[in-house]
Parts: structure tokens; C-alpha cells; sequence
């Protein structure tokens, strides 16, 4: 349960805020005015707090203010009736966490607040300036494990430290790319200058468009502008509209041109880095993303693995997670039972690293005795779902999360295994009756094939 203030001077939208919130599980304070809500804010430190724009006697943006200034890890949304995409954006970078414009379902606030609450202690937007929303592995910008995978991507990051080419991440919500990109921009010369993240999927078109290449009230102001001599990540960049995938070729073969031609202003100096959850070489086949931005944007690509490829890393992620709890709450450092942390590498992590973090974080709220043990561990981990083998007498067990792929493997073991058995153990049979090859009966049973057997199929 989380304590939640609600502040709008509408009694009617404010009661069903409110009521939504509590149907939540939440402790929610509801105030109509400016100055009670600043009253309540100061009075109630809550976790999260919804503040109309215009309230009548005070300025929304005031509010988000001040409580960005006096309580930074209090999460904020604004609540706006006119959808001014120039307020949104001066609320986001004062520290607010996301906006809704009136009318909205009740549906999409309790997931937005969920989403906020999930986030807190994490690092706003105002740290990042690009709306991040995702996890971070860490926030000195190192990477942390010791698989080869990882190994592999730090001698990439070395040799191209000081390369100004664009570069492609690709990989998995919740795989690191953030801290993949973070890494490059610390190893380089550009360390000293901003890093500065915009997320694609976490804006509406005309806001992304702004941020992107400006707007009359801007100034000229851009995220390119705001990190002159640093690094642009455009995160999530397979989102990117069409029509701005046009503009925004224009814009880095301008960057590319003037450089090589030694006459780059001030605020078009940057490294940029665009990252994707989805192979952008599918979204080119399919049209929905711009071939020649494409292989403008891709000059150097880096394949960011999910963890369950790269289980070694699981334990030290896990130990890292511990010590910026025990950091944050000034608590002493954890420790993981062989139990629990054989169920922590046994786990596929779907969400990768931010599901990880989250679950050292649950487990550290409910460990008693300084240790964290399976009880501790969110019951996804623990839970695992039966497979009896009874041929071999054996059950497999597969934990909640494990991928579909995986789950097929065993089924089709075991199907296999009792075709053989109704063929008398003929493995030309059971390949004719299944409808494969026997080099394909071979693989999926985990056996080898001789050479000429697998001339003949």
C-alpha cells in the first residue's frame, strides 16, 4: 500500500481519482486547493502524488515544483484538461513522472500510477531528460557480470570509445541497453559532457517531434541542443513514426556531412545512439521502418543479450542489487541462501535485469535475519510447473517464466519417445509417422547422426 495525494479543485474528478486509487489498496489524501495541497504534501510525504494543471488558486506546475525541489523521490503525475504538448513537456523535465489528459479511463490512470510506484527510488526523467522508464543496471555506468556475452560487448565498447559513428542497440525490454549506451559515453571523451536520453514509445508524435527538431516556443531548443558535445540515446527507436523517421535521416546526414566538413555547430556535436526492443531489419522488410535510416543509424550494431542467456551473471547482478538497497535505506548488506540463489539462476527472467532488480528488492523488504531466502524470493521464482517423463521416470520441473521454446522442447522429447515406443523403437518409422527427417528426429531427441544416415535423409 502506498500513500498517494491527489490535489484538483474539480470535486467530481477528484472523488473518482480518489476512489480509483483506494480501489488500488492505497492510503490516499484528496484536497481541492493549491495551498492545502502543499499543506498535505509537506504533511504526509506521500509516495506519489496527481496534481491538476490549473487548480484554480495555484499553478499545477508550481506544485510539481516545489516538490521537486524539497521531496525528489515523491513520484508526480499531472493531470491536464488542455493537452499543451509545451506544459507537458515543462512538467516532465520539472521531474513528473508521466501526464494524462482529461477525459482519461480509470483504466489507464491505475496503470499509470502502478507504473510511477514501480519507479520510485529509481532515476526520474529530470536525471535522465528522456522520460525513461526503464531499469538500469547500474548508475556509475559500468557493466557488471563476467559472461563471455558481456565480455564480448566491453572489447566492442573499447575500440569504439572515441568512434563518432551512430550506433544500434538491440535487445530485449529490460536487457540493459540504457546501460550498454551509458558505458560507451563514460569510456569515450564525451564523459565529461551530457548524456541525455529521449524514449520514443513514452511520448505522443507532436511531444516527440519537439524534443526531436524543435518548435517555435522552443527557442531552437532540442535534446541534440541539450546534449552538445555528449551523447543522444533515442531509446526504443523501432516506434518512431514514419514521418519523423524521414525528418530524423535528414537531420544525422546533416550532422555526418557538416562533420566531415569540419564545420559542425555547437549544438549538433553529439554521438547518437538509438536502441530496439524489435529487429529494425524486420520492421524494413515489413515498411514500417525507413531503410535508409536503417543503415544510417546501424554503422555499428551491438546485440544486447538477455540475462537468461547469460546466467553467470545473475549472482553479481544480484549482489550489486543488494548493496544499493542497503546503500538507499542505510541497512547492512544482505545475503542470498544456495537455495535462493539457485532459484534466482534457475529463473529464465523474462523482464531481464529490471525484473531481477525488482525481485532483490521485494526480497529485502520481507528477508528477516539478514539473509534472503526462497520464501523471500516473488512466487514467479519459486513456482515451477511439472513435466513427468514416464518413460525415464522422471519430472522435470520448469519455473514460472520459462519460455514457450523451452516448454516445447520437453513436450516434444516425450512425444518422440512414445512414437518410438508404438514403432517398436524404429526411428524411420516414428520420423515418416511425425512428418520429419531423421536428421531432424536425430536433433530433437539430442542425438548425433552419422554421416551416411544423414546423406540418405
Amino acid at each position: 500500500m502506498a500513500k498517494i495525494l491527489v490535489i484538483d479543485d474539480e470535486a467530481a474528478i477528484l472523488n473518482l481519482m480518489a476512489k480509483s486509487c483506494r480501489q488500488q489498496g492505497h492510503d490516499v489524501t484528496a484536497v481541492q486547493t493549491g495551498k492545502d495541497g502543499l499543506q498535505a504534501l509537506d504533511a504526509t510525504h506521500p509516495d506519489l502524488m496527481i496534481v491538476d494543471l490549473l487548480i484554480g488558486d495555484m499553478n499545477g506546475l508550481d506544485i510539481i515544483r516545489h516538490c521537486s525541489e524539497n521531496y525528489p523521490d515523491i513520484q508526480v503525475i499531472m493531470v491536464t484538461g488542455n493537452g499543451s504538448v509545451e506544459t507537458a513537456v515543462q512538467a516532465m523535465r520539472l521531474g513528473a513522472f508521466d501526464y494524462l489528459t482529461k477525459p482519461f479511463e480509470l483504466a489507464d490512470l491505475q496503470r499509470t500510477v502502478e507504473l510511477a510506484l514501480q519507479q520510485k527510488g529509481k532515476p526520474k526523467p529530470s536525471e535522465t531528460d528522456g522520460f525513461e522508464t526503464a531499469s538500469i543496471m547500474v548508475s556509475s555506468g559500468n557493466l557488471i557480470g563476467e559472461s563471455p556475452k558481456l565480455t564480448e560487448i566491453t572489447k566492442i565498447i573499447n575500440k569504439i570509445a572515441d568512434n563518432d559513428s551512430p550506433i544500434l542497440l538491440e535487445g530485449e525490454f529490460g536487457s540493459g541497453k540504457q546501460m550498454v549506451a551509458r558505458t560507451i559515453h563514460n569510456a569515450g571523451s564525451r564523459s565529461d559532457s551530457p548524456f541525455k536520453v529521449l524514449q520514443c514509445s513514452a511520448l505522443p508524435e507532436d511531444l516527440l517531434e519537439n524534443e526531436l527538431f524543435g518548435s517555435p516556443t522552443s527557442r531552437g531548443e532540442t535534446i541534440f541542443s541539450r546534449a552538445a558535445g555528449g551523447t543522444v540515446l533515442l531509446e526504443e527507436i523501432h516506434v518512431l513514426p514514419v514521418r519523423l523517421q524521414s525528418k530524423l535521416d535528414t537531420y544525422l546526414e546533416e550532422i555526418n556531412t557538416r562533420r566531415m566538413m569540419n564545420d559542425l555547430p555547437r549544438h549538433m556535436d553529439v554521438r547518437f545512439i538509438a536502441s530496439s526492443a524489435k529487429p529494425l531489419n524486420e520492421g524494413v522488410e515489413k515498411g514500417s521502418f525507413r531503410e535508409d535510416l536503417y543503415y544510417r543509424i546501424s554503422v555499428i550494431p551491438i546485440e544486447v543479450p538477455p540475462l537468461r542467456s547469460r546466467p553467470e551473471d545473475i549472482s553479481l547482478l544480484a549482489k550489486h542489487f543488494l548493496k544499493q538497497y542497503a546503500d538507499r535505506t542505510g541497512s547492512e548488506i544482505l545475503e542470498i541462501d544456495k537455495y535462493a540463489k539457485r532459484l534466482l539462476e534457475g529463473y529464465s527472467w523474462p523482464g531481464n535485469v529490471g525484473e531481477l532488480q525488482n525481485a532483490i528488492e521485494r526480497a529485502c523488504a520481507f528477508a528477516e535475519e539478514g539473509r534472503i531466502r526462497p520464501v523471500d524470493l516473488p512466487p514467479k521464482v519459486t513456482q515451477k510447473v511439472e513435466i513427468t517423463d514416464e518413460d525415464e521416470k522422471t519430472t522435470h520441473h520448469l519455473p514460472i517464466g520459462t519460455a514457450l521454446s523451452d516448454y516445447i522442447r520437453k513436450q516434444e522429447k516425450l512425444f518422440i519417445r512414445e512414437t518410438l515406443k508404438y514403432n517398436g523403437g524404429s526411428r524411420e518409422k516414428t520420423a515418416s509417422m511425425l512428418g520429419v527427417s531423421i536428421a531432424t528426429l536425430y536433433r530433437k531427441m539430442g542425438l548425433k547422426l552419422e554421416k551416411d544416415k544423414m546423406l540418405q535423409s
